[in-house]
């Protein structure tokens, strides 16, 4: 989950008063936030909802409790809507045709009147690099850059570059580089210009004079890009492939500024392609819909009658504007948010507004008896027998990297299920078999006295299109084996003395093109001619990528089939 960092004058005074630390305890969970360290002036707050971005900041946060504690709804008046546009002054940015493919929408904002402290700028940089990161998906569908609005000269032009032929000066540098160099060489083209490398051209923002705004969503230019301290007036540029996304990321960072004393100007944005809001649109947009809620159905899910009175004031401390017409409540979306999705979203925001400790406990009223399950049963019969085997238990994590599931193992990706969104490489795989943690315990292991027998039951995921998903998730036993005279026949008598115990009537087949097993040295374990597993000598191949130096034996049964 998303932690800020926060001065604590600048927060107090935002939020409009001083908190102890156990007020702040008790009434952060209104944000959807816990307090996770107050120590020499500076407030550490970790947020727990994904989908509330305009919280991952001061101004969010301040904003939340202040509404909370004062029931009155902040508004904003320099939004845009279907049926209302705001003066742009003549500001205006221009997406052209060539950036459609490349990275489809760049829009943008103007901000003035308010001087750049070190306090806010570092704060103002933190908002932008949470929602890059986490809303923005490492700025794959959000990048945010901030400029000097003193220097630009008006209309902005947003295009597709030729990469190798256009260059600027990239924030960090004094040398000019073109626009595929800052990929190959600045630290931040090394760590974002993937986003758009294998494009024919390169997302470009400049000014009506051709100064160099930013190569979105790498890096801004040294010149223009680079705010200081003691600036007044700036421009926030946000870029990415859906126009909603970026709509909301400006809106947020809008609301914080305005909050934090800036006066927002809109500028009129000319997009290269038709949207459900047009062509053109004048930034900041409110384009969040109604959402509507029967007033019953709070009383069901929460289990508590409240007054439709009671449900407007609930939803007012949470700065949500509402009405309630024939049983129905309808909510207008505040222009920081966009998670309304569902009746539950309101009942949700009535239930924090309404006040978290104002619900008494309740025993439950029925009776119920907690067991295991048959299939918990079973892996419990099967972990002590591969114990009484002389295995020992390893417990492993479920996510990993492609090496260690597919390139070391020598296998096809084609089943295997990867994450959308990745922290890191390393946990970019959901594991689809249990043998490739088994094979790293064995790799760090040479200097223990062999022979080493380990084993794990959990479970495993990969593609299937019979299922609704996509995907299943199986419960499997894997256990290795390693010593210097280990082969095939002591497999054999592992799998044979666990189907005896385990009253399983099989047969062998032999395995064909598995290049995880020495072709001849394994076989499939069958069970009603069905495929329940399969083991054999792991191939030298598997256990050189592995850094193995002990030939081994390895299996793998689905014990969902075989109880």
């Amino acid at each position: 989950m998303p932690k800020i960092e926060v001065p604590e004058k600048l927060f107090f005074s935002l939020a409009g008063r001083n908190y102890t630390d156990d007020e702040m305890n008790d009434i952060f969970p209104v944000a959807k936030a816990e307090l996770d360290g107050h120590e020499e002036g500076t407030i550490k707050i970790e947020l727990n909802d994904t989908n509330r971005p305009d919280l991952w900041s001061v101004a969010g946060v301040a904003r939340a409790l202040k509404t909370y504690e004062s029931g009155k709804i902040p508004h904003y008046d320099f939004f845009s809507s279907a049926t209302k546009t705001q003066d742009n002054g003549g500001r205006e940015h221009f997406n052209e045709e060539s950036c459609l493919g490349v990275r489809d929408f760049s829009i943008s904002f103007a901000a003035e009147g308010c001087t750049v402290t070190e306090e806010l700028l570092l704060n103002l940089i933190q908002s932008q690099e949470k929602l890059c990161q986490n809303f923005g998906r490492k700025r794959k569908t959000v990048a945010i850059g901030i400029f000097r609005s003193d220097l630009i000269k008006y209309p902005l032009h947003y295009i597709g570059a030729d990469p190798d032929k256009t260059s600027f000066v990239p924030l960090g540098m004094t040398e000019e580089l073109t626009l595929r160099e800052i990929c190959q060489k600045h630290p931040k083209g090394r760590e974002y210009g993937h986003i758009v490398s294998d494009k024919p051209r390169y997302p470009y923002l400049f000014d009506d004079k051709g100064d160099t705004l930013s190569f979105a969503p790498v890096i801004n230019s040294a010149y223009i890009g680079a705010v200081e301290v003691g600036d007044r007036n700036l421009i926030v540029d946000i870029s990415g492939p859906g126009i909603d996304d970026i709509l909301l990321a400006a809106s947020i960072l809008a609301c914080d500024m305005a909050d934090m004393g800036f006066r927002i100007l809109p500028i009129k944005v000319h997009l290269a392609k038709d949207t459900k809001y047009g062509r053109e649109i004048t930034v900041p947009y409110y384009f969040q819909e109604q959402t509507s809620c029967p007033a019953s159905f709070v009383e069901k899910e929460l289990g508590l009658r409240l007054t439709e009175e009671e449900c407007i004031a609930a939803l007012r401390r949470m700065g949500v504007e509402a009405s309630v017409k024939d049983g129905i409540i309808t909510v207008r979306c505040p222009e920081y948010r966009n998670d309304f999705l569902h009746a539950v979203d309101i009942v949700e925001d009535i239930m924090i507004g309404h006040g978290l400790m104002k619900f008494e406990p309740v025993l439950p009223a029925d009776y119920t008896k907690g067991y295991l399950s048959k299939a918990e049963e079973y892996s419990r019969k099967v972990k002590t027998l591969m114990v009484g085997l002389g295995f020992q238990e390893m417990m492993y994590n479920y996510l990993g990297s492609r090496k260690e599931y597919v390139e070391n193992m020598h296998i096809s990706d084609e089943k295997v299920v990867y994450i959308a969104n990745p922290m890191s490489e390393n946990y970019e795989v959901v594991r689809p078999s249990i043998l490739p943690s088994l094979l790293e315990s064995e790799s760090v292991s040479g200097h223990a006295v062999y022979p080493h027998r380990i084993f794990e039951l959990g479970k495993v995921c990969f593609k299937d299109d019979d299922d609704n998903s996509g995907t299943v998730t199986r419960n499997h036993l894997g256990f290795l084996a390693a010593d210097n005279q280990i082969g095939f026949n002591e497999a054999s008598s592992y799998i044979n003395t666990l189907m005896y115990f385990l009253r399983k009537e099989y047969t062998l087949q032999p395995v064909e093109n598995d290049e995880r097993f020495i072709p001849g040295r394994a076989a499939r374990v069958m069970c009603d001619n069905v495929e329940i597993g399969v083991y054999g000598e792991v191939h030298p191949q598997v256990l050189e990528s592995w850094g193995c130096s002990m030939p081994a034996v390895m299996a793998e049964f689905d014990l969902d089939l075989m109880h």
